[in-house]
């Protein structure tokens, strides 16, 4: 039975979700600030977090940041903001997916089952792979190139985990949305590029001429062979 934490300051909206979640079947744990957030999930040890952007004291965002650096736990941010820019930056600080209040129960539903089933498949399947100068341990969540380890965010190591498990071959943007955004997630496409580009940056010598990350213009990515 999955447990969920909730960092929302709103007490109606924390008693709608909390029910709402308890009906599907989940345990739930809450806090309304991102201070006592952080303890509340060393203590609860939750399998994922709901996280308001607006909180009281230290925000949505500077939270992400914080449990980035010690969890790769699955956290959707929840927000009055719907502009692209803030959703590119709350994934761009860790965060898996983003809802925009208000939004129906059954979708939040839908995206935090679809984030606990990307959870599962990563951690069901260790593996290590290796291919120019790169290796990628699944198990250890470790990432290095020429022997140094390199730090990536989640989504950054998911997608270089598919582009280098299908090295060769070309995975367009929709797949690469599906695979790892879940095909029932309104993220848009150009969020992939974001990724790529910022991935660019950590694995290749020279981001401008990448030699592992192609790019096949028109339809999506490849790892080089």
């Amino acid at each position: 039975m999955p447990k969920v934490l909730i960092v929302e300051d709103e007490p109606s909206l924390v008693e709608t979700i909390s029910y709402n979640l308890r009906e599907e079947g989940y345990k739930v744990c809450t806090s309304a600030d991102g201070i006592s957030a952080l303890d509340v999930m060393k203590q609860e040890a939750p399998d994922l977090i709901l996280l308001d952007v607006m909180l009281p004291g230290v925000d949505g965002l500077e939270v992400c940041r914080l449990i980035r650096r010690e969890s790769d736990i699955p956290i959707i941010m929840l927000t009055a903001k719907s502009r692209e820019i803030d959703k590119v930056v709350g994934l761009e600080v860790g965060a898996d997916d983003y809802i925009t209040k208000p939004f129906g129960m059954m979708e939040l539903i839908a995206r935090i089952r679809a984030a606990l089933r990307r959870s599962r498949r990563e951690s069901q399947s260790p593996e290590v792979f290796s291919a120019s100068g790169l290796q990628l341990d699944t198990a250890k969540r470790v990432v290095k190139v020429d022997d140094a380890n390199v730090d990536l965010r989640p989504k950054e190591f998911e997608l270089l985990h598919i582009l280098i498990a299908n090295r060769g071959r070309v995975m367009e943007r929709t797949t690469l949305l599906d695979r790892i955004w879940g095909e029932d997630e309104y993220i848009d496409a150009g969020t992939v590029d974001v990724h790529i580009r910022r991935l660019r940056e950590k694995v290749e010598s020279d981001p401008s001429k990448p030699t592992r990350i192609l790019t096949v213009r028109g339809v999506g990515y490849k790892f080089a062979e």
